[in-house]
């Protein structure tokens, strides 16, 4: 490509960037109200550009993060640094465009939450005012799938922040079913970064992108699943795109001939020495050998394979979707992961030898299993569908349940303030359960309906839940 024409595609993506962005400060703050209009986005059914732009030429100094990826860590432990509860209030709620089904993140005094309708804001945590909000798309209406359960489907997986750049990494799904990576400045929200996802197994139509994203060795890593119903010929995989946007993606695709999603909304969860860990649902009902679905599979940076455990009941499980796919594993600090499904047979696996086929070091009937889990020292929090949500303890490489919360609370849990917090999300209440007993300490009706998997992110002595209508913010925490 020649100078001139290098010149120029910097100014056009320089201006589409403008378009998308589409932020209005006054005096510092946005003048707009929570849900206004907000810019042009991507609104038709082309694929987005690689995209890469300059640095902000100040340069580091970005601001630092009290959560910036599902579960606060990219172990996905749960943990929040919070104060000990007091009287619990709800402080503001917000209405945005969109529902929000990922955890809030919280950067600097911005909440960010990504919703539905392809948008992302950044909100003031005092007050839910809008800093900036920037539309980065048209989201597919549930009428236009071939099945699902989201109307419309925009941005499902919690966002990632990156505090070496100052960007917001989000997966947005766009008409004609392009799965774009966004990477968006915390400050102003203005697109740094915009790189179509290709489908690793030809199917965007059929793929959805629900697990939260992670980050590590330079880059974002996506997982995808199928839409509810596990409709039409995908397969899940995970696919790695560099933190800038530009360069080779590398991707890892189940070796099942249909299905195997990788869809808990946890995301991959990462070991100390970089292997990420995710469970994988169940895969063809016609596969008579083992294809690597209904598994736990570890993944190299690189995107290889480099260990795998499946029940014995792989055959069965997938037969009658009863896979581990609707968790991902609880890591925990001796090394070993904690593994639940639909079945509700919870699985003890060593992490360095995962051992295959029936290769658990341990293994209970506790609870199906759907969310994401919460790990505080040896001690599991696992989200039940069924009886409450389920207190484990691991010590000794046994499994052991210490208690089960309320039997309505099928919310993902967090840990904090001597307190274990997780919510009815079909009653839209949040309970605090004392950590050593499960008892139910406080109880708070947020007035809003919650998205399944509902989880929330904590800081201090607040709390942000995504809603159906936005972001609700508690207090008292």
């Amino acid at each position: 490509m020649g100078g001139s024409e290098q010149t120029e595609g910097m100014r056009m993506r320089l201006r589409r960037t403008a378009r998308l962005a589409a932020v209005v400060f006054t005096g510092g703050v946005l003048a707009a109200a929570a849900g206004c209009s907000g810019g042009g986005g991507t609104s038709s059914g082309s694929a987005p550009p690689s995209r890469t732009l300059a640095p902000d030429p100040g340069g580091g100094g970005h601001p630092a993060a009290a959560w910036p990826t599902y579960g606060r860590d990219f172990a996905r432990s749960g943990v929040a640094d919070a104060a000990r509860p007091g009287r619990l209030t709800v402080s503001w709620q917000v209405h945005l465009d969109g529902a929000v089904y990922g955890q809030p993140l919280l950067v600097g005094t911005l909440v960010i939450a990504a919703t539905e309708n392809d948008s992302i804001y950044g909100l003031d945590q005092a007050t839910g005012k809008v800093a900036w909000r920037t539309h980065v798309g048209t989201p597919v209406p549930l009428a236009d799938l071939p099945c699902g359960n989201i109307d419309p489907l925009g941005i499902t997986g919690t966002p990632v922040y990156d505090p070496a750049s100052g960007l917001v990494y989000a997966v947005a799904e766009t008409s004609g079913y392009h799965h774009v990576l966004v990477g968006v400045s915390v400050r102003d929200g203005s697109v740094q970064v915009e790189r179509d996802i290709p489908a690793p197994d030809g199917q965007p139509r059929y793929d959805q992108q629900r697990p939260a994203l992670t980050i590590g060795h330079g880059r974002v890593y996506v997982a995808f699943g199928g839409l509810a119903g596990d409709c039409g010929p995908y397969r899940g995989s995970v696919v790695g795109i560099p933190l800038s946007g530009a360069g080779p993606l590398i991707s890892y695709l189940v070796p099942t001939p249909r299905e195997g999603a990788v869809w808990g909304t946890g995301g991959p969860v990462t070991g100390p020495d970089g292997t990420m860990y995710v469970s994988v649902g169940n895969g063809s009902e016609s596969s008579t050998s083992f294809d690597q679905s209904d598994s736990v599979t570890a993944l190299n940076p690189d995107l290889k394979r480099t260990g795998v455990f499946a029940p014995s009941t792989w055959r069965e499980d997938n037969d009658n979707d009863l896979d581990l796919g609707s968790t991902q594993p609880a890591l925990l600090p001796d090394g070993t992961l904690l593994a639940d499904g639909k079945r509700g047979t919870v699985y003890l696996i060593d992490s360095a030898r995962l051992g295959g086929v029936g290769g658990q070091v341990a293994q209970a009937q506790v609870c199906p299993g759907y969310g994401a889990a919460a790990v505080a020292g040896s001690v599991v929090y696992e989200p039940c569908e069924q009886g409450g949500m389920a207190a484990i303890d691991t010590t000794g490489r046994r499994i052991h349940v210490l208690w089960h919360g309320p039997a309505s609370a099928w919310g993902s849990p967090v840990v904090g303030g001597g307190a274990v917090w997780v919510t009815d999300w079909k009653a839209g209440t949040l309970y605090e359960l004392a950590q050593a007993t499960g008892a139910t300490r406080a109880s708070l009706s947020l007035g809003t309906t919650l998205p399944h998997f509902s989880s929330m992110s904590m800081t201090g002595r607040h709390a942000f839940l995504g809603t159906m209508e936005g972001v609700v913010a508690v207090g008292g925490i």
